[in-house]
Formats: C-alpha cells, sequence, structure tokens
C-alpha cells in the first residue's frame, strides 16, 4: 500500500478516535465523579491521557503528509512516548490511592446510565479503533502510532472493567466491584506507561522513512 496513502488514513483515523475521547473524557468524568466510581472517572482520565496521545500523533502523521523530513517524525514519536508513558505512570498511581482509599472506606459507588451506555459503546468502539491503529502503525513503521493502539486497547479494557464494576455492584450489591476492578487495571496501565517510557529513553522507536 502507497505509504501516504497509509498516513492519510492514519490521520482519519486519529481524528475519529480525538472526537469519541472528547465526549468519552467529558461524560465518563463528569458521571464518575457524580457517581463517586473510581473506575468511571480513571476511565474518564485515561480518555484525557489519550487524546493528549493522539493529538501528538495527529500533529507527527500531518507533518509527514505535508513533506516534512524524517526528523521531524521521529521527535514526534519520542514526544509522544514521552507524554504517554508518564501520564500513563501518573494514571496507575491515582488509580492505586483511589481505589485503594474507595475499599478502605467501604464507599458504595453510584451509577448512571449515560455512563454504562458510554462504557459500552468505548467497550466496543475502541477494540476496532486499536485493530486500525495497528495495522497503519505496521505499515508505516510508526513505533508511537503502535504504542497509541496499545492505549486504545488498555481504555477498552477499562470500558468493560466500568461495566463490569455497574453490573455487580448494581446485581449483587458488592460494594468493593468498583474499587477491585480498578485495582486490576494497574498492571496494565503502569506496563504500558513504562514501556513507552523506556522506548523514550533509548530511542528505540522505528526508522522513519521518506516517501
Amino acid at each position: 500500500m502507497n505509504r501516504l496513502h497509509s498516513i492519510k488514513r492514519g490521520l482519519r483515523v486519529e481524528v475519529l478516535s480525538l472526537t469519541w475521547l472528547v465526549v468519552e473524557a467529558g461524560v465518563a468524568l463528569s458521571t464518575g465523579l457524580s457517581a463517586h466510581s473510581v473506575a468511571l472517572t480513571s476511565f474518564g482520565a485515561d480518555s484525557v491521557i489519550e487524546f493528549v496521545s493522539g493529538a501528538v500523533l495527529l500533529w507527527r502523521l500531518w507533518v509527514e503528509a505535508r513533506g516534512a523530513g524524517a526528523p521531524k517524525s521521529e521527535a514526534a514519536e519520542r514526544i509522544a512516548s514521552w507524554v504517554v508513558g508518564l501520564s500513563l505512570m501518573a494514571l496507575a498511581i491515582y488509580i492505586l490511592l483511589a481505589a485503594g482509599h474507595e475499599l478502605l472506606a467501604r464507599q458504595t459507588p453510584g451509577h448512571t446510565p449515560l455512563g454504562l451506555a458510554l462504557a459500552l459503546a468505548s467497550g466496543l468502539l475502541m477494540p476496532n479503533l486499536a485493530t486500525f491503529k495497528r495495522k497503519i502503525g505496521s505499515d508505516i513503521g510508526s513505533a508511537a502510532l503502535l504504542g497509541d493502539a496499545a492505549c486504545t486497547v488498555v481504555c477498552a479494557y477499562m470500558a468493560w472493567t466500568v461495566v463490569a464494576g455497574v453490573m455487580l455492584t448494581s446485581l449483587f450489591g458488592w460494594w468493593w466491584a468498583d474499587g477491585a476492578a480498578s485495582l486490576l487495571l494497574v498492571y496494565f496501565v503502569f506496563q504500558e506507561g513504562w514501556e513507552a517510557i523506556e522506548a523514550a529513553r533509548s530511542g528505540q522507536h522505528a526508522h522513519i522513512h521518506g516517501h
């Protein structure tokens, strides 16, 4: 497939992803905070992080689509790795502290139909977006885009975790389900953050070839 065509496909995918993430972050944060749900609030925070990552990658793809050389594209990839890595590590710490407090305080989170609908929609949409990003990232040799695809997978995990937490709390009254489900995410978030930081520190990103 023509490289420029793949770049343009990547631009369209990132625009779609960013548009959805704006909605996702706004709804998840507002409903999560009002319902005192760590899982839903963390989901919203992850959406903000993914938006920042996606915005950097949109710029990186746009630069190459405009005919810029490899140095600028590779610099954008490394910046994206640092931003995503540090943000994900911060998110992992937040989830750990917030979920721990919720469990120790025996808080029972509430839930909203809107928050549940959002999580279901994201759980279905994000795996498809991740597949497109992974395919395009492989086609153009972009480690940053592959990393962004991994973040999108984490977002899908978080969406289904929110759904599971809400359903278990509603059906069985398991007040601890939300916090416990949130703790399960820490490993995935931390792992992705660490890998992104290691890639940024070592410069182990794919070389960007010209058109």
